[in-house]
């Protein structure tokens, strides 16, 4: 009866190739579970504290999200005309943050976490609207790890995350099956410091909502 606890992701500072691992780049932005039913979607942080000032967003996932009742796993960031993530814009709020989607936990009642994550990813792209100016489905290349690093080096992203392809969305498995690596000359990593007293999530922890998205088993 609990909010799906978010997979983590370690960290190296390599990057690598492997035809069994699948790899993303990175949107700096706040790491968020969507949640969406009987017209209703709300986002919740790694801390499981419902996020504040998205009702936007939430109402257009109602809208564009196929499905009645979805979990999805991904990012709240704002691009720029280049398509790149501001970190500093979804901090001041001073534009409507777009939902990343990476991951599909559940989708209309059935819990997908134990299937493997390119699965996953095909049913999540099948959801959202390639047209959607909402939310965006966040593609992947296969093996190539070292080619997408170093263009998110070359574009000034914040870095890549590599995925085991045939990773069920849990914790406890070893090797760790999603690790993020970090551009180490990231414009953007310098001045956050002066963001800190700006939280975009409430102190309000989530809570459960009897007869409905909670009676689910997570």
């Amino acid at each position: 009866m609990r909010i799906p606890f978010p997979i983590s992701l370690n960290q190296q500072s390599t990057p690598f190739d492997d035809p069994e691992w699948i790899f993303e780049i990175k949107h700096d932005g706040f790491r968020a579970l969507a949640l969406v039913e009987g017209g209703d979607c709300w986002f919740v942080s790694r801390k499981n504290r419902r996020f504040n000032g998205l009702q936007e967003l939430a109402t257009a996932l109602v809208r564009e999200v196929k499905a009645e009742m979805a979990v999805l796993d991904g990012e709240l960031a704002v691009p720029d005309d280049t398509g790149r993530t501001v970190y500093s814009a979804v901090m001041t709020r001073r534009e409507q943050a777009r939902y990343f989607a990476f991951d599909l936990l559940w989708l209309n009642g059935e819990d997908l976490r134990a299937l493997p994550l390119l699965t996953r990813k095909e049913t999540l792209k099948r959801i959202i609207p390639s047209l959607s100016t909402h939310a965006r489905y966040v593609d992947h290349t296969n093996g190539a790890g070292t080619d997408l690093y170093r263009l998110a080096c070359q574009l000034d992203l914040e870095g890549i995350v590599a995925k085991r392809a045939d990773s069920p969305y849990e914790n406890q498995t070893a090797p760790p099956p999603w690790i993020e690596i970090k551009n180490p000359n990231y414009s953007q990593s310098r001045p956050r410091g002066l963001f800190k007293k700006a939280p975009m999530e409430t102190i309000e922890a989530a809570v459960e909502k009897p007869g409905r998205l909670w009676n689910h088993r997570f």
